[in-house]
């Protein structure tokens, strides 16, 4: 009998590592970054403070945020992201605009979230620009699936927010289908919310505006 394959919150692709990079990962990591490990993880002794807990989930080349992190220090937020070039220019990021607010976490989400987090943890989840994974028949490898979703609105306090965004539309209803059938969550908006201050306009985001290409952003709030 075949076995069902985990759902994961990526593919390993390998990128190029800049020596800076490099650097960042063997100087900074054992500094910002958490190791994973199957245990469940104190928030407020990670960070050395008590204050709302937002986490990342693949943040890429790490420059939103960065930019987050430093417009709302009163805030704590947790990345995750696997591959190691955005891990390490995110280290960068945070050693030159000495951010204090932010750890890293270079593993697999999923296994995280059902290992690290203690349910109702997290004030807020952001899934920004995740792969779309285009094809119909690679749907299935698409991060927010009715599992991955139940397990999210199980770490998010009552309250707690989940905003996604994508640039592809057919992504972004697929997705807003998905987050409608979860009992345990509820839209901000009536389809889709206009973007938060919060969000930063990345300059890629800002060159498809200009093309004409839409972005859609997703809040809906744990009830």
């Amino acid at each position: 009998m075949e076995q069902q394959r985990p759902i994961r919150s990526f593919v390993l692709r390998q990128g190029r590592l800049t020596p800076a990079q490099a650097r960042a990962v063997e100087m900074l990591l054992p500094v910002y970054g958490i190791a994973y490990a199957p245990a469940t993880l104190d928030l407020d002794a990670a960070f050395g403070r008590a204050a709302p807990k937002i986490l990342e989930i693949g943040f890429g080349m790490g420059g939103a945020t960065a930019e987050i992190a430093a417009a709302n220090p009163a805030q704590d937020y947790l990345g995750i992201e696997v591959h190691t070039p955005g891990v390490g220019n995110l280290l960068k990021l945070m050693q030159e605009q000495g951010l204090t607010n932010l750890r890293l976490i270079q593993h697999d989400a999923v296994e995280v979230l059902q290992h690290m987090i203690a349910d109702a943890a997290l004030d807020g989840v952001h899934i920004f620009f995740p792969d779309p994974w285009p094809k119909k028949r690679h749907h299935k490898r698409r991060l927010l699936q009715a599992e991955f979703v139940a397990l999210l609105c199980q770490k998010l306090k009552p309250g707690g927010y989940l905003h996604f965004a994508t640039d592809w539309e057919e992504y972004a209803q697929w997705t807003l289908d998905v987050l409608r059938g979860e009992a345990k969550l509820k839209n901000t908006a009536e389809d889709y919310a206009p973007r938060p201050e919060y969000r930063p306009l990345t300059k890629f985001e800002q060159r498809g505006l200009n093309l004409g290409h839409g972005v859609w952003d997703l809040i809906f709030r744990r009830v």
